[in-house]
């Protein structure tokens, strides 16, 4: 027990002394490492990090790992120190058998970016395997009459171990009549054989009994053991000969099952049984070599049982024995070698070293995808083997060295238009009919944010109606974006402006999700037609994208203003009109006129006026359209001198709205009598026909400075506008247009900018009750019009007084006729917009009246 420990220690002495004088070197860019086997788990192979240029920081960021080809992960990294650990015991014997050299390849692979190393491990043999023999006795006949110097072959030992550690010789135990002799083989073998020194009698002695041992070069020296037992026969003095001791061969790999192979011819010339010769396969025949071979023991044909592979073995040794059938048996011996030629039979095999990973979409020409290596276990020509990709790819194959390759990008890639490629490639080896086999490796495009929202229109047009309830939806807006995640998440908000000198944000507010705009507040047409808002949406990306729309909002007309009665004025401001007509008025005779206004627009300010309630209804009619208060018939003298007429005055929208006004007329003998208030009873009874005279020169007088001042503000008006950038004319073909129902009017516009408001008054301009406007688009620098929409004028007067403000109230008169719908048509011309206007409903005669308002600059009227 005492010498075993001790052995046990020695061994694991000399271990440690070969671990801690390993050597590292690099051969042609590579990184090795020496290490003996049968090391511990964890024992240190060597500081990967410090070799390879990495900090102890890049090991954990990075992702380092290692692959080992071989199968087996026998070696692991120690984040922490960046140390080569020995994962799992290595058995050198059991990786590379009886070769020389014995070297695990390894594979580090690197991310961010994505690298590979590649190092190699040699695993040294160390002396851990005794020599053993298949057999522990072995029996040798040798009749009595063999010749002194005949050599027996015994069996060969066998030490997995290699170099110094491996066989290095036999010695037999002591006998008088044998001796042993090493023959060394080609291969380096040795073979140890039994020398006969001396004649042998076998009355003497029939059997002697031997030990031979095989003894390894290793440190301590290992041995095994197996027992001779030669047995001495009488007589048959010759043994079969071979024509040839070494026979050599040369056969494909992929011949059938139960093939010829090779014929082995032997002769005996003794005669009779002694001379019959039976064949077989050598005693030391490995049972590898058994279980693919056999031979006819008649003929000495050799077959083959099983299917060879030229990647497992390339070449067999076959011992073959002739026996002959006397007594002792005589046996003569020969080598076979079969060499085995590789064929094509192996397809390619593609091997992903790196994990399957994803590429930006942004990544430039040369980005490393994946990491992968190729590899055919035939030989020669068809071992070489060729990579190929689909030319449509954005991707090509970089070669590296030993047969690995990385994929990398050659072209540029959109997420969008492909977001996930699975890229087939395919491995053809050289042979003849090549073999080849194919990969798919899956790689996604990730998004970047390279796409800004897209809105479905540029610009959107809403009409509300006014008086809308706060808070109620106006619009939705939407946009989309086509990269993927948080890059194609829209949010929406509005963009500051100024409505009417107020933020918009007063009128109106977004919801940042689905772009969905709501009110404010109620909205009164009479104050405001239209405005707009400028929607961006813009995406969560890093840095993010944005996009604009216009939103034109066209606020619709409501019957809320009820018509309100501008002349006559007294009856405007609340109080009873009066009116006087002589008594010698007959049928049909003007009394007086009601005029009216809607503030609303389109049918909504169409007005009708109707006699509601009359002293005498037979006595008066009011015109539906025009409100004119004629006589029906000639007045009477039983008609009472004071009448009292109640005029309704309605629109035309839903519902309708109405007013009325008292018109009281005092029926006189005289027609230029003055009309008395009706309130003073105490008025003079007289006047002086001298002082009506002078009322009369001085409003003749008064009417004419008026007249005269209103020209001269017309001719400066005139002058100014002559001067400015915006000019107006009005042209008509000839008088005969008067009586043209439909006429065309042409306004040829000479502005600086774009015409941004319009408005039409038809009719007589002093009977003129609609207008109509028609709004441009903020965003338009040539179309003049993009809309059309019936309105009225908030606050006629104030439009009276901007075309003519020389002329007083009572100068006014207001004709009947309605307008409804007038057609604008522009012809789009930068330097000179012209804008046909039609009329599309019976017009009286002229003139006619055209506004253009300068929205920017809202005091600016010109007016033809």
């Amino acid at each position: 027990m005492t010498k075993r420990m001790g052995y046990r220690d020695w061994r694991w002495l000399a271990l440690w002394w070969h671990y801690v004088f390993f050597l590292w070197s690099t051969v042609n860019g590579q990184t090795r490492y020496s290490i003996p086997e049968e090391l511990e788990r964890g024992s240190l192979v060597g500081n990967l990090a410090k070799d390879l240029g990495l900090g102890l920081s890049d090991i954990f960021n990075r992702n380092l790992r290692v692959a080992s080809e071989a199968g087996e992960q026998y070696f692991s990294v120690d984040a922490g120190k960046g140390e080569l650990l020995v994962n799992d015991r290595i058995d050198r014997e059991a990786l590379c058998g009886q070769s020389a050299s014995c070297v695990l390849p390894l594979q580090v692979v690197i991310e961010n970016p994505l690298q590979l190393h590649r190092i190699e491990v040699e695993i040294r043999d160390v002396n851990d395997n005794a020599p053993s023999f298949l057999k522990s006795d072995h029996i040798i006949e040798i009749a009595e009459s063999t010749a002194v110097g005949v050599r027996f072959p015994l069996e060969m030992a066998v030490d997995p171990d290699v170099g110094s550690n491996g066989l290095k010789t036999y010695t037999l135990s002591k006998d008088e009549c044998f001796s042993l002799k090493v023959k060394e083989i080609e291969n380096g073998g040795k073979i140890p054989e039994l020398v006969l020194n001396n004649s042998l009698d076998r009355e003497k002695k029939s059997t002697h009994n031997l030990f031979l041992t095989a003894i390894d070069g290793g440190n301590p020296v290992k041995t095994g053991t197996s027992k001779i037992i030669i047995t001495v026969l009488d007589v048959n003095d010759n043994v079969p000969l071979f024509e040839n001791s070494f026979y050599k061969i040369a056969v494909k790999e992929n011949i059938a099952n139960g093939s010829f192979v090779i014929t082995t011819k032997a002769t005996d010339i003794d005669e009779g049984p002694n001379g019959d010769i039976e064949y077989s396969l050598g005693i030391h025949t490995p049972p590898s070599v058994v279980s693919l071979f056999y031979i006819d023991t008649v003929t000495g044909d050799i077959y083959l049982k099983q299917q060879l592979d030229h990647e497992t073995q390339t070449s067999y040794r076959i011992d073959i024995s002739a026996t002959d059938k006397g007594f002792p048996k005589m046996e003569g011996r020969c080598t076979v070698q079969v060499d085995v030629l590789d064929v094509n039979d192996n397809a390619p095999e593609i091997v992903l070293t790196s994990k399957s990973t994803s590429v930006p979409e942004d990544s430039r020409s040369g980005t490393v995808v994946a990491l992968l290596s190729v590899r055919d276990l035939d030989s020669g020509d068809n071992g070489k083997v060729t990579l190929q990709l689909p030319k449509t790819f954005p991707f090509t194959l970089k070669p590296s060295f030993s047969n690995n390759y990385a994929l990398v990008t050659n072209g540029p890639l959109d997420r969008e238009r492909c977001s996930e490629y699975n890229i087939e490639i395919k491995a053809t080896d050289s042979g003849s009919p090549p073999l080849s086999s194919k990969k798919t490796i899956p790689v996604t495009i990730t998004d970047v944010n390279d796409n800004a929202p897209v809105f479905t229109q540029k610009t959107y047009n809403v009409y509300l109606k006014e008086n809308g309830v706060p808070g109620s939806i106006l619009y939705s807006v939407s946009a989309s974006d086509l990269d993927f995640g948080e890059n194609a998440k829209v949010s929406y908000s509005i963009l500051d402006s100024k409505v009417q000198d107020v933020s918009v944000s007063s009128y109106v507010y977004i919801n940042s999700d689905n772009g969905s705009i709501y009110s404010m507040h109620s909205f009164d047409y009479e104050k405001l037609k239209v405005f707009q808002i400028q929607v961006q949406a813009k995406d969560q990306g890093s840095p993010s994208l944005s996009s604009n729309a216009t939103v034109h909002v066209f606020i619709l007309d409501q019957n809320d203003n009820a018509p309100a009665v501008i002349y006559p004025s007294s009856a405007a401001m609340g109080s009873l009109s009066h009116q006087r007509m002589p008594r010698s008025a007959k049928a049909g005779h003007l009394v007086t006129k009601v005029t009216a206004v809607d503030a609303d627009s389109g049918h909504n300010a169409w007005i009708s006026y109707r006699l509601a309630e009359a002293t005498d209804a037979s006595l008066f009619t009011v015109n539906l359209y025009t409100g004119e208060v004629r006589t029906k018939r000639a007045v009477s003298e039983q008609d009472d001198s004071s009448q009292r007429l109640l005029i309704e005055i309605k629109d035309d929208g839903e519902p309708i709205q109405s007013s009325t006004v008292t018109v009281s007329i005092i029926l006189e003998d005289g027609l230029h009598e003055p009309i008395l208030d009706l309130r003073h009873k105490a008025a003079e009874p007289s006047k002086k026909t001298g002082r009506i005279t002078l009322y009369l020169i001085l409003s003749l007088a008064s009417v004419s400075v008026l007249s005269l001042l209103t020209f001269l503000i017309l001719a400066v008006k005139c002058i100014r506008n002559s001067r400015s950038s915006s000019t107006c004319c009005m042209r008509r073909t000839d008088s005969d247009d008067y009586k043209n129902p439909n006429r065309n009017l042409q306004i040829q516009l000479n502005t600086d900018g774009p015409i941004k408001y319009v408005e039409v008054l038809g009719g007589d301009m002093l009977s003129q009750s609609q207008s109509f406007r028609s709004c441009m688009s903020p965003m338009s620098e040539y179309s003049d019009f993009t809309l059309i929409k019936p309105s009225s004028t908030t606050d006629f007067k104030e439009v009276i007084s901007v075309l003519d403000a020389s002329l007083p109230d009572s100068t006014w008169t207001f004709e009947s006729q309605q307008v409804t719908f007038f057609l604008l048509d522009v012809t789009e011309r930068r330097s000179a917009p012209i804008v046909h206007i039609t009329v599309q409903r019976d017009l009286p005669p002229p003139p006619y009246s055209l506004s253009i308002v300068n929205v920017n600059n809202a005091t600016s009227w010109r007016t033809v």
